[in-house]
């Protein structure tokens, strides 16, 4: 079975591609990834001589790449995960979200239709979204897969449209599609624009934290392993046109999860204690800023049998060892674009 893997070289992409070279030898898995700020081969270096692996380089907005791609290949499952992802960026600069999340969705589900129109049977494009596509929750409640649409950011509502345009695919031409929405992800590998990533090369470097508004915020955070395993289950097992909600129910507001930060930070480093606390510095809020994301997984849990197997404080305890010991890395990706990014936004 070929397996096309969109993104593959990101945060939540390397840690899919990782999973199902060694999971499924007899499945040949090819990575598709543009190669942009975010996507990084080195997240894969043990990996890249696998022999059923096969690294291409190609942006998805190119469309008759992508049919030349699926003409070659034959891909009979797609996993879809290649997205500009960043609130942030999303806010300075919207058309790139519309060229690479709506635009380049499309292009893929058009090449995926035009190879199996014809036969469809044992096909299956799986489309991974966010759950900012619903919007803002207040104090109380749960997004559910039949929640309301209602997005905030450019971000959001980019990808609230590719999932409309996969369902869409689904229900016109009969394109086997599943769709997940997942909530925030943190662990090995993630660029440090995100949340956890960031603070972490703060606190290292002792630079300043910047929290947005006054850090009530609020998020639901989940372990990258966990929601690969995810992956993998709705992949294979997942009910055909379904939707599946996939979440931590591990709420915590921004400003109690940069104070967690700093504490364990400070331990691992050999700090006087809340010596990390004082370099926090709350900075004007972004527009459109949600208050809280919270998801209700009941439903894969009762139909695929998943669910969270790392505790937050387990999980974020080894994302700062793999930081901590991985500097090389931290170095590489924070050089250069990085910079000048983080200056124009933070500063």
């Amino acid at each position: 079975m070929n397996i096309l893997v969109t993104g593959g070289a990101g945060f939540i992409g390397s840690h899919v591609v990782r999973r199902l070279i060694n999971t499924y030898p007899n499945y040949h898995i090819f990575n598709l990834d543009a190669l942009t700020y975010a996507g990084n081969l080195e997240n894969l270096k043990d990996v890249e001589g696998a022999k059923n692996y096969t690294f291409i380089k190609g942006d998805i907005t190119n469309a008759d790449y992508i049919d030349s791609l699926f003409l070659k290949h034959q891909f009979e499952g797609v996993i879809h995960l290649a997205a500009e992802s960043h609130v942030d960026r999303s806010i300075t600069d919207p058309l790139a979200f519309v060229r690479t999340n709506i635009l380049g969705t499309v292009n893929l589900l058009n090449s995926f239709m035009s190879i199996w129109k014809d036969n469809f049977a044992g096909k299956r494009f799986y489309h991974v979204s966010t759950d900012e596509v619903y919007g803002s929750l207040g104090k109380t409640g749960l997004f559910s897969e039949t929640t309301p649409y209602d997005p905030n950011s450019p971000y959001s509502a980019s990808k609230a449209s590719s999932d409309h345009f996969v369902r869409a695919y689904g229900k016109t031409y009969g394109l086997p599609y599943v769709i997940s929405n997942c909530s925030n992800n943190y662990g090995p590998n993630q660029f440090p624009e995100k949340l956890i990533p960031l603070f972490l090369y703060n606190i290292i470097k002792k630079q300043p934290l910047p929290v947005y508004g006054d850090g009530n915020y609020t998020r639901d955070w989940l372990y990258v392993k966990d929601h690969a395993r995810a992956i993998d289950l709705v992949f294979h097992q997942g009910k055909s046109a379904e939707t599946y909600n996939i979440g931590g129910f591990n709420e915590w507001k921004n400003i109690d999860l940069v104070k967690l930060l700093c504490k364990q930070m400070d331990e691992k480093l050999g700090r006087q204690t809340a010596e990390s606390e004082k370099l926090i510095t709350y900075v004007k809020d972004r527009p459109g800023h949600d208050l809280r994301y919270a998801i209700d997984a009941s439903k894969i849990n009762m139909e695929l049998g998943w669910e969270p197997s790392v505790i937050f404080e387990q999980g974020l305890e080894k994302t700062i060892d793999w930081y901590l010991t991985n500097g090389q890395w931290l170095n590489n990706v924070t050089s250069g674009q990085y910079k000048e990014y983080y200056e124009r936004q933070y500063k």
